[in-house]
């Protein structure tokens, strides 16, 4: 039986789809959250799909410590705060509402914005940053929990 050739085994890609006015709204929400924590940090990237902040504390893997970003995706628009990894205790608390948003243990995924839940996000990513200040990096063991 004779090869098919490579284009006629693939579909054809489909062109991105452009996200909704809610993903938009929530990505700038969520950015506008983290924005004032980019005074001491580093912005890795701020673009149109992305915004991303490290510390500026150097992890076990020799690169800078992720702080928090945002992602504006296809099927929402993700919130990873990497300070509830280090430290599950920050979590301790949390509205029902935002824990069901949680996917693993450091992303929230929204569709749409949501004001209560965003105003709990930002105590929270507060919390997290003043948790990142008190770490004795040179001797930090990330948490297994």
């Amino acid at each position: 039986m004779p090869k098919k050739a490579a284009s006629a085994r693939k579909p054809a890609k489909k062109p991105a789809a452009k996200p909704s006015a809610d993903f938009a709204a929530a990505f700038e929400q969520l950015k506008a959250i983290l924005t004032p924590y980019a005074k001491t940090m580093t912005v890795v990237k701020d673009d149109a799909q992305w915004y991303y902040l490290d510390t500026k504390h150097i992890g076990p893997n020799k690169k800078p410590v992720c702080f928090a970003a945002v992602r504006l995706g296809k099927g929402y628009v993700s919130y990873h705060l990497m300070s509830v990894y280090g430290s599950p205790k920050l979590l301790a608390g949390m509205s029902p509402a935002l824990k069901k948003r949680m996917q693993g243990k450091a992303c929230f995924n929204f569709k749409a914005p949501d004001a209560a839940l965003f105003a709990e996000l930002a105590k929270l990513t507060k919390s997290g940053a003043e948790w990142f200040a008190t770490i004795d990096w040179a001797n930090y063991k990330w948490q297994a929990s």
